[in-house]
């Protein structure tokens, strides 16, 4: 920084100022020169680059024009078969073209190609089932444009770009129908080749993006990206439904500099040493002589500045300067000293005028401190109070040291500052240091009441989960270290009902005496807690005086005594799960989680019981989860299939309907029923998924087998009670694609249909605004009545199979059949009878007016593709 200022002096200035002249004009002369060598060299990239995007426009769209003709015959003859194809596509491939194979798909599967040599992997190709084409494919049929998609690798090898062209025919009337696209690849390598990039004498670097026809905003399919970072000449590729974005630099990238930059700027450099070098040396000698006049207005600014700074420090910290020649007892004090004294414009100039001035409580300390720092020539440090004219006191601190004069007499000299303030701070601090120290002590007070609070239940007084959590994680606090514990889970029976009908009041006096009896029958060193709701725990020492068992069953015997509450005697009881460690180590939560277990099995024996956790059980509880865990992977892996079973007319035969039943193909087990998992689904809460799982292959079996010819009237699908339920189910209903009167949702009779239930009843309502039939499966069986039927007026109802089998020897079922199909009837209701096992069941139920069968005696639930072929042959007429 020094130098720079010593060059922006004025005596330098002129030499600056021709120096920054010299520089601009030269960094704006080489700057023009090189912008003129890179506009030579871009309209030369130019020029090599024109006639290659001429070349692949070109090549491109006469491939696509070969093609259009192709199509044109295929309008006229969609059935065309594989020789009339390979015929026609010949007489293209006789011109000049890039073209490597042409391909037919009618409804999206490959089935004509040409040449069949080298492409027979593409045959059988289902585009809706291919990832990399899929997409490209249906905005062929969405759009119905033509889509030039690539470069893609292909399914019989290597990579090119395929122009897909929709085909539709005349289906009559005056419309069209999508009869499938035709795709022409263009071998991508012969393209380049025959459009001069692979050439060996091309003199710039090229790259190609906008894959599929995207243009700038695609990808780079050819050459080096970084070419689209360098600058590039660029140029658009038009294309049929798309373009490219080419772009070009030279080999090697851009010059970094001109050819003849350096000849420039070397005479540049030396004109500017030619102006430059005099004016410097003049500006030279013009500065030494300036700067020897600065060193000498320097020297008296300092003296000047040294002067205003003392006074300055001393006015701001209000400190008074005093001196005292120790022999003759003279005091001196300026002004500031005396103000502080409280004696402005006094002569007063002894020692003891400063002795006077002392409070009587300091005057001794004072003194002593005084005469202390005179004798042994140590540094004078002192604080005392002066009381002033008017009565009041201050604060005074003083500090000085002792030193030789140039006159050989001793004397001491210091300075004094009022520091009231500063002593009145302190006591305030000491009073609120005492003031926070009996606050600290009421906090430590209220901080173990928390703490107790904290860590018990307020109701019954017992230690509360918190407390059990600390008990399992550090059990040396609470009992033997090389002991082993058992816990006690316990649940009350019956206190639900005792809540809802007495009370909350009631049940908090059924908690407390349940309290009572569990402290009085435990160890006074068992851990008795509260854990929640009507949940015990006892945690104990195993193997003591009293068994686990007996002590369970104690608390139980003693459980079961009524207890009266007010008027009414009120019984309850409890069901204690027991589980013990094996070795005093063993982790004390897991014991409480097997504790949980054998809980869950008493309660599932009956409830007041109590059952000791066992590996048999553990076993059982493993498989359990096992399955659930398998039934998870299986969602994620799609292994929950439909099967479907065909629902036939009594009179004519005809299939009338399938019913969606879930399937789950295994991977080891095989294909298993419902009852395999549908109880663990329920537990686990997926019911909804697999319901849904079905649901989207039902759908999707609909279209396909819509495709093939077979026309299945209507597809039932089960819907259970947690997706009825659902607020969002009528959302994800509205996101499928649901052709109107073709599905039906059977709803278990067993399922409640109270009118209270909003979202039921709304749901259904809005179910069947969507086109969608409902009905009743299992009917006679649950809890549907003639109210339910004439509320939810359902499309059909299924007779249950248990209702319909003995109906060829009991006349009392058979009549209950009847009266079911004919109040079906008398309410506009289809009737369906499940379990039709033979022909003499079909045969009954036609006489009594079924409107429809379904059962073993025509057919089994089968896949969709084994269903496709069961209705397209009718096989069920032969059986």
């Amino acid at each position: 920084m020094k130098k720079l200022a010593r060059v922006l002096t004025p005596s330098y200035i002129p030499a600056v100022i021709a120096a920054f002249v010299v520089c601009v004009a030269g960094i704006l002369a080489d700057n023009q020169n090189q912008v003129v060598a890179e506009a030579r060299m871009r309209a030369k990239v130019a020029d090599e680059l024109n006639p290659i995007r001429s070349k692949l426009e070109a090549n491109v769209n006469g491939n696509i024009q070969l093609v259009r003709g192709l199509i044109g015959t295929l309008v006229t003859e969609p059935g065309m078969d594989q020789k009339r194809f390979s015929a026609l596509s010949r007489g293209i491939f006789t011109e000049r073209s890039q073209l490597r194979s042409i391909a037919a798909a009618p409804d999206l599967v490959v089935s004509l190609v040409y040449p069949v040599a080298g492409n027979e992997k593409a045959l059988g190709l289902d585009y809706r089932k291919n990832a990399a084409q899929r997409a490209a494919v249906m905005r062929v049929g969405d759009t119905g444009q033509m889509v030039l998609a690539g470069p893609v690798d292909l399914v019989q090898g290597g990579r090119g770009l395929i122009g897909r062209f929709p085909v539709s025919i005349d289906a009559g009337g005056g419309s069209n129908r999508f009869w499938g696209i035709v795709s022409a690849i263009i071998d991508l390598d012969r393209l380049y080749a025959d459009s001069g990039l692979l050439s060996e004498q091309l003199g710039v670097d090229v790259a190609i993006a906008g894959r599929d026809g995207s243009g700038a905003s695609g990808s780079v399919f050819f050459g080096d990206q970084k070419i689209f970072e360098q600058a590039p000449v660029a140029m658009t590729v038009l294309l049929p439904g798309g373009s490219w974005h080419i772009a070009a630099v030279p080999k090697g990238g851009w010059p970094a500099t001109a050819g003849n930059a350096w000849f420039i700027r070397g005479l540049i450099v030396l004109g500017g040493l030619m102006i430059i070098l005099p004016m410097v040396l003049t500006g030279r000698l013009m500065s030494e002589r300036q700067s020897n006049i600065r060193a000498l207005r320097h020297s008296k600014a300092q003296l000047q500045e040294l002067s205003h700074r003392l006074k300055i420090a001393l006015d701001s910290s209000q400190i008074g300067i005093w001196e005292l020649d120790i022999a003759s007892r003279k005091l001196l004090w300026d002004d500031r000293t005396k103000a502080l004294y409280g004696h402005a414009g006094s002569a007063r100039q002894a020692y003891d005028d400063w002795k006077e001035t002392l409070h009587p409580d300091d005057l001794d300390r004072a003194e002593q401190e005084f005469a202390e720092a005179l004798e042994s020539g140590l540094a004078y440090n002192s604080d005392f109070r002066i009381r002033l004219p008017d009565g009041s006191a201050r604060h005074v601190r003083a500090i000085g040291s002792t030193y030789v004069g140039a006159d050989g007499r001793r004397k001491i000299v210091g300075v004094n500052w009022d520091v009231t303030s500063d002593f009145e701070t302190r006591e305030t601090l000491f009073e609120a240091k005492r003031l926070a120290e009996a606050h600290s002590a009421e906090l430590e007070a209220a901080r173990h009441r928390m703490e107790f609070n904290a860590l018990h239940d307020p109701l019954t007084g017992l230690p509360n989960r918190r407390f059990l959590d600390q008990v399992l994680a550090d059990r040396s606090r609470h009992f033997d270290a090389q002991a082993k514990l058992s816990i006690f889970h316990m649940d009350l029976d019956r206190f639900k009902q005792i809540n809802d009908t007495l009370g909350h009041a009631a049940g908090d006096e059924i908690l407390r005496h349940a309290a009572a009896l569990l402290s009085g029958n435990a160890n006074e060193r068992d851990f008795v807690a509260r854990i929640g709701g009507d949940e015990f725990v006892i945690v104990r020492q195993s193997g003591g005086a009293e068994p686990d068992a007996r002590l369970a069953a104690r608390i139980i015997e003693a459980m079961s005594m009524p207890v009266r509450y007010k008027d009414q005697e009120c019984r309850i009881g409890v069901s204690i799960g027991i589980a013990a460690q094996s070795h005093a180590a063993d982790d004390l939560s897991h014991v409480l989680v097997n504790a949980d277990i054998a809980l869950y099995e008493a309660k599932r024996r009956g409830r007041n019981r109590h059952e000791t956790f066992t590996g048999e059980l553990k076993t059982a509880v493993f498989k359990t989860k096992q399955t659930a865990d398998e039934i998870l992977r299986g969602l994620e892996h799609n292994e929950f299939i439909a099967h479907f079973q065909p629902q036939f007319c009594p009179r004519s035969l005809d299939i009338i309907g399938v019913e969606a039943l879930a399937r789950w193909d295994h991977p080891t087990k095989g294909l298993l029923a419902p009852h395999a998992f549908l109880k663990t689904a329920e537990d686990i809460n997926v019911v909804a998924a697999i319901d849904q799982a079905i649901l989207e292959q039902a759908l999707f079996q609909i279209y396909r087998w819509e495709a093939n010819g077979i026309r299945i009237p209507k597809v039932s699908v089960n819907l259970s009670y947690a997706r009825l339920h659902d607020e969002n189910l009528i959302d994800r209903l509205e996101q499928l694609q649901i052709p109107a009167g073709r599905l039906s949702f059977e709803l278990l009779e067993s399922i409640s249909f109270d009118e209270s239930d909003v979202t039921v009843l709304s749901n259904i309502r809005r179910i069947k605004e969507l086109g969608i039939d409902i009905e009743i499966d299992d009917f006679g069986t649950g809890y549907a009545s003639i109210v339910s039927l004439l509320k939810l007026t359902p499309r059909r109802l299924k007779i249950d199979r248990q209702l319909v089998l003995p109906i060829l020897n009991s006349a009392a079922e058979k009549r209950l059949v009847e009266s079911i199909i004919d109040i079906g009837t008398s309410l506009g209701i289809e009737v369906i009878a499940e379990g039709v096992e033979t022909l003499e069941h079909a045969h009954i139920l036609k006489e009594l007016g079924c409107h429809g069968l379904q059962g073993y005696a025509f057919a089994r639930p089968m896949s969709a593709n084994d269903l496709a072929t069961f209705a397209f042959e009718r096989r069920w007429l032969a059986a």
